[in-house]
């Protein structure tokens, strides 16, 4: 099952795909609103001047262990979703960005995908093989999750990829996806795939 999680960061501007169930994080409701038919709104609500429908089932308090992502995240994992597109995570803090991606390696571990998604940009990690063929002509990066990332084989990319790519190392960034059967297969480790949406 596929949810959609809005965050509150930079609103995104874009069009929500519809048909799945909508998981709001406070702010976020603000951009979000009229746009898409929210299933929960979850969150301490610190953000936000109005209270949002569908009323949220618990108000969390402001000072607590967990972002608001994280418990939406959770909350969506024990829903039975399996598949998380991820709107707002882009923009504002720094540290909540950074918080953000840990959030996708929250989900690879337990077998979820999950993908921060912009106006410019997609992030997702992966396991095993990366299917890149939808990118053509896109510029793509990719760098450890878990270290050292392990690289069996690449194809349809302008650039190879060395064995294996460690932390504190950029051999990843900027390739370009040039065949639409491309791909990157990982022998071992967790990478982190940047998509560089707009034209190279």
């Amino acid at each position: 099952m596929k949810g959609i999680l809005l965050l509150n960061g930079s609103p995104y501007s874009g069009e929500i795909p519809r048909g799945f169930r909508v998981y709001c994080c406070d702010g976020a409701y603000a951009w979000a609103k009229g746009r898409v038919e929210i299933y929960k709104n979850i969150g301490d609500f610190d953000s936000l001047t109005e209270r949002p429908v569908p009323p949220p089932d618990e108000i969390y308090p402001s000072e607590k262990n967990f972002t608001d992502g994280e418990i939406a995240v959770r909350k969506m994992i024990a829903d039975g979703v399996t598949e998380i597109d991820i709107y707002g995570a882009f923009g504002g803090r720094e540290d909540h960005f950074l918080g953000n991606l840990q959030l996708l390696y929250y989900c690879i571990e337990r077998g979820v995908h999950a993908r921060l998604i912009s106006q410019s940009t997609i992030i997702f990690p992966c396991r095993g093989r990366a299917e890149l063929g939808e990118y053509v002509g896109k510029t793509i990066s990719v760098f450890p999750f878990s270290a050292p990332l392990h690289i069996l084989d690449s194809r349809g990319l302008k650039y190879s990829y060395p064995e294996a790519i460690f932390y504190g190392e950029c051999r990843g960034v900027s390739n370009i996806v040039e065949e639409a059967g491309a791909y990157v297969a990982f022998g071992g480790g967790t990478a982190l795939i940047i998509i560089n949406l707009g034209s190279v």
